[in-house]
């Protein structure tokens, strides 16, 4: 009775082990979009940022200054990014790690659930009774 209940225990625990798995996969892949939004949006300012760099169209030195100013900011924004998109990496990676773990964890309990299941199937057989053992000699 007591390894029965063992068993409905550790299926119950699988049970919120996959749903901890599904948490974090949907955390992950979460993070995962996140971090790929903000690539991309780390190289269209980059892109930006080069071309008004690179633009030399300025007529007198208020409009070179402003293009300047403006080139600037955009290197701003660009560093900002650049450091946003590291964070969400790192963010992405601890997200991936405790997807792993969660499987992790969830394997192991229903491996241990299909050992206990194996273990009852056991116990509920009958034993095998070889056949019976001759006794004496084969004079008699």
């Amino acid at each position: 009775m007591a390894d029965r209940k063992r068993l409905i225990r550790l299926q119950r625990l699988e049970k919120v082990r996959a749903i901890a798995k599904q948490t974090a996969m949907a955390e992950a892949a979460r993070a995962e979009s996140t971090l790929a939004q903000l690539q991309a949006l780390e190289q269209r300012t980059r892109d930006l940022a080069h071309s008004y760099a690179r633009r030399d169209e300025a007529t007198d030195a208020h409009a070179l200054r402003q293009t300047g100013r403006f080139s600037q900011g955009l290197q701003g924004m660009v560093a900002s990014t650049a450091q946003d998109t590291a964070r969400a990496r790192a963010m992405a990676d601890v997200r991936m790690a405790e997807l792993g773990l969660a499987e992790r964890r969830r394997a192991a309990v229903a491996d241990r659930a299909e050992a206990q299941a194996r273990a009852l199937d056991k116990a509920r057989q009958a034993p095998v009774l070889g056949a019976r053992r001759a006794t004496g000699t084969g004079l008699e």
